[in-house]
């Protein structure tokens, strides 16, 4: 059964935090959620969609001019022009295009390259196909992966790799010559890239690289993404999907019998987010690389080993100076007796140990709720 597949994953980590941040009333620097609401532009475009538009059922695979938009955009930031209406497919946020790949590409005992830290929708996505996931380290404290473990993962089953650049919760962005060997392995074994990009947009002096721009990877790769990080609208849960029809055909052939569509208003709200000038993107990252700046300063100010990630809007941080036996102890600690909510990155490994030296801190918050976070951290 795949509720027997599923039962080791219980309730996620973000449940159980948020729960207990609440009954102590503590700063959230836990879950990735901005403090603020999304662009006005954006969210008034949704707004009449709402009123002016059809709330019916839109086309499964996305409504014309968020497909469009979509294509144009990536045509941007990769010079790869998309047909969208077969290259396209417009879901419910990231996590549910994840699940469509997966649902519609795995056979059962397949197996999948994950690197790990990992998303954890990425391991439930392999048991919901009856996959079998085959982790890489990011090593502390730099986040870089050994050649000689990547190669290793790959054998005669692999079917997939699982990219996430910029990466969550280490802030990596794979680097060329990784993502170069990346793809060599991918052609060599005849396996499929599936890339997540959630964070493209927020980066730090360092190129974010797709997967699906190297030679010989546009066959193999679908590219996800979505507007939630990049413009402040994470309710909305609104994701595509780009990748050459055969790749699409299948993550369709799973998505049309999981969420069918995504909400009309939203589609709408998400294409005007995607004309937005080139100033926006850039402001963007003014903004998380000085929030980002502050929050590194604060916890190596209190006594944590702290390195500034290159890019998403996360800091791990090493706790050991403060003498508790793991990241869930610590952060527990942390909640009751400090008011600040973090997450113990443990939860990302599939042996805890790797990361329970560790704590995952959010900086998408603003100033003053960094500052009296940072202030309440002091404590420490």
């Amino acid at each position: 059964m795949v509720a027997d597949r599923l039962a080791p994953f219980g309730a996620t980590i973000f449940t159980t935090i948020t729960a207990l941040a609440h009954e102590h009333q503590a700063i959230d620097l836990g879950q990735g959620y901005p403090s603020w609401e999304g662009p006005d532009f954006v969210k008034e475009a949704a707004r009449e969609a709402l009123l002016h538009e059809s709330n019916q059922y839109p086309p499964s695979m996305g409504i014309g001019i968020l497909q469009r938009a979509i294509a144009d955009r990536f045509l941007v930031t990769s010079g790869i022009e998309v047909d969208p209406s077969a290259e396209i497919t417009v879901t419910s946020g990231c996590t549910e295009a994840l699940a469509a790949t997966f649902l519609g590409y795995l056979n059962p005992g397949d197996e999948v390259v994950l690197f790990e830290p990992a998303y954890d929708a990425y391991p439930v996505g392999c048991a919901l196909a009856g996959a079998i996931p085959r982790y890489v380290t990011l090593h502390a404290p730099d986040f870089r992966f050994d050649e000689t473990e990547l190669r290793a993962a790959f054998g005669p089953r692999t079917r997939m790799i699982v990219v996430n650049s910029p990466h969550n919760p280490t802030g990596r962005v794979f680097d060329r010559a990784e993502m170069t060997l990346i793809a060599e392995l991918c052609q060599e074994h005849d396996v499929v890239a599936v890339t997540d990009e959630v964070y493209e947009y927020i980066t730090y002096g360092t190129e974010h690289i797709r997967m699906a721009t190297l030679p010989g990877m546009w066959d193999r790769t679908l590219t996800l993404s979505s507007i939630g990080k990049s413009f402040s609208v994470t309710g909305w849960k609104t994701g595509w999907a780009i990748g050459p029809e055969p790749l699409t055909r299948a993550l369709r052939a799973a998505h049309q019998y999981l969420t069918f569509t995504t909400p009309n208003p939203m589609q709408h709200g998400a294409a005007a987010a995607l004309k937005a000038p080139e100033s926006y993107f850039s402001e963007l990252r003014s903004m998380y690389q000085a929030k980002r700046d502050t929050l590194v300063a604060g916890l190596q100010a209190v006594g944590f080993q702290a390195t500034a990630p290159e890019g998403a809007y996360y800091v791990l941080a090493d706790h050991r100076s403060f003498g508790f036996a793991n990241d869930v102890e610590f952060v527990r600690n942390l909640i009751t007796n400090i008011g600040v909510a973090a997450i113990p990155p443990s939860a990302f490994y599939h042996r805890s140990t790797e990361g329970d030296h560790l704590v995952r801190f959010a900086f998408c918050k603003d100033e003053a709720t960094l500052r009296a976070a940072l202030e309440r951290i002091a404590r420490l």
